[in-house]
């Protein structure tokens, strides 16, 4: 540990104690919290406060005092250890870091937003430090009392600024924690075609399905830009309908756009307590919007029994809605969507499952990360069930350099609605789509 990190350490732990006192007196006293841009300016005061005390204490001993430099480096790095996510702080506010990988007090991966991966110094000096770390932000940041220990070895929570966190002890071979980064400005698919993941007739196409009320599922890998796809299919959504948005942790972001979409509800799944009641799952969150009033349900991720609802919603009437889902191609959604049925205790046969899934998806989207850029490899348009086997027409596939290009023509009834809603079906004329225009 050197000697500035030493010293970070112990100014850190004045400002907590001091921190901790002013909330306990507010309490005490009805004030309530501190708003954040409150407590942020009182820390910065604590903080200027240690560091004063701590000049006057060299002064008295006749030492050095801290440099102007050296005063702010550790300045913020108290600041970061108080109120952000200490030495990883640095990491979450570089724009061009999207994914923090911590494995103990060693390693320390960062991926940045160009696709390449570079190690990192340790953000800790010890497994336990790490662990110390992930239970002050569990504290701190979380909506609700969490526990990270051997009893409960994983802790999952979204940060103030949207990203979000995983960690893990105890099961794993080292306490290891995962940052994921969200970019909320990404929000439009005009940015999407400008970074590369859509082409022109791509994005008449989904702006025109939105319209036009199509039930869409997005598809692809982990950080594929499955939600960065889906938040900018969001704000195609006309102005007055009213959006249901259920997520296991928000990451959509619906709510930073208050003028686009004015009539909204968010619900978030939430996990047990540490007596192992209160859990909220993704179904019961899923049950819960049909009786919210909604024009469109936005599922952020399905990955279990919530898909029979969903499908039910969008088979009944709650046209427009959209989910993601993890899967390597947009065929092989159908048997995925199956299974999640399957976990609901439906008991359903599998024609019926098909029929309800032929019935509900209109079109399936699915994203590839292609030299080093997430790009839409995929776009199929649903048609029927037959039996064991759901009927598809890829209607853009990929072409030979992966990216998607027009495929199978769409049917004319879905070509005729889209149409109305804005598609500009000149641009299914150019066989090797238009990404390069």
């Amino acid at each position: 540990m050197s000697a500035d990190q030493v010293l970070v350490n112990r100014i850190s732990r004045a400002v907590r104690e001091r921190l901790a006192d002013a909330r306990a007196e507010r309490d005490r006293s009805g004030q309530g919290r501190m708003t954040a841009g409150d407590e942020r300016h009182f820390t910065r005061q604590l903080i200027a406060d240690e560091l004063g005390r701590l000049a006057h204490e060299h002064l008295s001993a006749g030492g050095e005092v801290l440099t102007e430099d050296v005063e702010h480096e550790v300045s913020e790095a108290v600041f970061a250890a108080t109120l952000g996510l200490a030495r990883i702080q640095p990491h979450l506010d570089d724009p061009d870091v999207q994914d923090i990988h911590v494995r103990g007090s060693e390693s320390t991966w960062l991926k940045r937003r160009d696709g390449t991966r570079h190690p990192a110094p340790p953000v800790a000096d010890s497994d336990e430090e790490l662990i110390e770390l992930i239970r002050l932000v569990a504290a701190r940041m979380g909506r609700n009392e969490r526990r990270f220990d051997a009893a409960s070895p994983e802790l999952n929570l979204q940060l103030p600024d949207g990203s979000r966190l995983f960690a893990v002890m105890d099961v794993s071979s080292r306490p290891s924690l995962i940052i994921r980064k969200h970019l909320f400005s990404l929000s439009s698919l005009d940015e999407l075609r400008d970074r590369g993941m859509i082409e022109r007739g791509l994005q008449s196409l989904m702006s025109a399905s939105v319209q036009a009320k199509r039930n869409i599922i997005i598809t692809g890998g982990t950080a594929s830009g499955k939600t960065t796809l889906l938040r900018a299919l969001l704000n195609e959504v006309p102005l007055l309908d009213r959006i249901i948005t259920i997520e296991d942790a928000y990451e959509l972001g619906i709510d930073r756009f208050p003028d686009l979409h004015p009539d909204y509800d968010m619900l978030q799944a939430r996990p047990p307590n540490i007596e192992g009641h209160g859990e909220i799952t993704m179904l019961d969150l899923t049950k819960m919007s049909l009786r919210m009033d909604p024009d469109r349900v936005i599922v952020g991720e399905v990955r279990g029994g919530e898909a029979f609802p969903m499908l039910m919603a969008m088979s009944q009437g709650n046209n427009g809605s959209m989910c993601t889902l993890h899967a390597d191609s947009s065929r092989t959604v159908f048997p995925k969507l199956a299974a999640y049925v399957a976990m609901a205790d439906t008991a359903l046969p599998v024609e019926t499952v098909n029929l309800l899934i032929a019935t509900a998806v209109h079109l399936i989207v699915h994203i590839e990360m292609i030299d080093g850029v997430r790009r839409v490899a995929s776009v199929r348009e649903i048609v029927d069930a037959d039996g064991a086997h759901i009927v598809s027409n890829e209607v853009y596939a990929p072409g030979p350099d992966g990216r998607a290009v027009p495929a199978y023509p769409l049917r004319d009834n879905t070509l005729d609605l889209l149409e109305m809603n804005g598609f500009d079906v000149r641009l299914l004329d150019k066989p090797d789509g238009w990404w390069d225009l």
